[in-house]
């Protein structure tokens, strides 16, 4: 995805260019944050994966924390499989990043792996 994401100042989180996600290492067992983009609707906080070793990891053990500013969370991730809920969370992410990018975004919508952390539920940490 070639393109440049114009940054934005905001109070509400869910309003934030990135999210930090933690996963525990399959092989390794270490943990492994990445930065990512992500949508939260109601209390669900959805990210879009092209199949990298996070969805690995998260596969193999869905406990995962999420930090989105100065919050982190322990929660539990899981993949969107349900029709219902994976049209509407890849629309989430490409409204939200369409503004902000410069580059293409439908085939990145159309394409990645949605992912689901159930942010509200999580464990503050």
């Amino acid at each position: 995805m070639g393109g440049a994401l114009t940054p934005g100042r905001t109070d509400d989180p869910g309003d934030l260019d990135y999210c930090y996600l933690t996963t525990v290492g399959r092989v390794s067992g270490d943990a492994h944050e990445i930065e990512i983009w992500f949508a939260l609707h109601d209390g669900i906080l959805y990210l879009l994966s092209d199949g990298s070793d996070w969805v690995k990891n998260l596969r193999a053990n869905a406990d995962v924390t999420v930090r989105i500013g100065a919050e982190s969370r322990a929660a539990r991730a899981r993949m969107v499989t349900r029709p219902d809920e994976d049209e509407p969370a890849r629309r989430l992410l490409v409204e939200k990043y369409r503004p902000r990018y410069s580059g293409e975004l439908d085939e990145w919508g159309r394409t990645s792996l949605p992912v689901a952390v159930e942010w509200a539920l999580g464990q503050l940490v």
